[in-house]
């Protein structure tokens, strides 16, 4: 096969990964803390045989994953958290410790706060957060200090990834940290608000459009050049 025919299929193959991803990004942009992820394209160089000169070919294996602040909403709940600035909530999962943006708790019957899908929500040391029995006037300050009746009973854990692009999209609104994560300092949450998702419906719809172009033209050069070694072996096939 032409070398030509491996460099597009290599960029075909990468322009697919992104359209999955923009087509993700646009599904969730109203998902509650979501994260708008991007495709990481790198050079791939392949050695030929002989003196020939080495093959140059697209890559897109990594993602990038947008850390940027997303609007926040209020809702005036009284276990709706959200984060102002960086950083995010960390949650017990079967698979391990994950983290996520979106602050919306549910206290089980035992007192421990959810999320939605029923992971626990943990603390700065990594224990799940208990609001007690008959506990009122639940309260959380800017520093993440939880309190009933103005007396403190629990602190909400606010961690930020050792290293940002080792950021993994698990599911949903889910990441875990490759490096692993720390409990920031300073962090700043609000109660009563949930974080939107920061994706630009916009942005988003227009990159769709670049792609697909993109696309087309590579599958375009394909079917010529496929008209071409057809062409050949019919000539000398004569």
């Amino acid at each position: 096969m032409d070398n030509a025919i491996y460099t597009t299929l290599t960029r075909q193959s990468g322009l697919m990964q992104e359209m999955r991803a923009v087509a993700n990004n646009i599904a969730n942009v109203s998902t509650t803390g979501f994260r708008r992820e991007g495709v990481i394209f790198s050079e791939y160089l392949a050695g030929l045989e002989g003196n020939e000169p080495s093959l140059s070919m697209a890559y897109a294996h990594g993602r990038h994953v947008d850390q940027s602040q997303g609007g926040l909403t209020r809702t005036g709940g009284t276990f709706d958290f959200a984060i102002e600035g960086e950083g995010f909530f960390m949650i017990e999962t079967p698979q391990g410790n994950q983290l996520t943006r979106a602050g919306s708790f549910i206290p089980s019957p035992e007192g421990e706060l959810l999320t939605p899908d029923g992971f626990r929500l943990l603390d700065p040391g990594g224990t799940p957060i208990a609001i007690p029995s008959g506990a009122k006037d639940v309260a959380l300050a800017a520093d993440g200090t939880l309190s009933a009746s103005g007396d403190p009973i629990a602190q909400v854990g606010v961690f930020t990834p050792n290293d940002p692009n080792g950021l993994r999209h698990v599911g949903g609104t889910r990441f875990t940290a490759e490096a692993g994560a720390e409990p920031v300092e300073g962090a700043v949450l609000m109660q009563g608000y949930l974080e939107e998702s920061n994706v630009d419906p916009v942005s988003e719809i227009a990159r769709m459009i670049e792609v697909q172009r993109a696309y087309e033209m590579g599958q375009a050069f394909l079917d010529r050049e496929d008209e071409r070694i057809r062409g050949v072996i019919s000539t000398l096939g004569r």
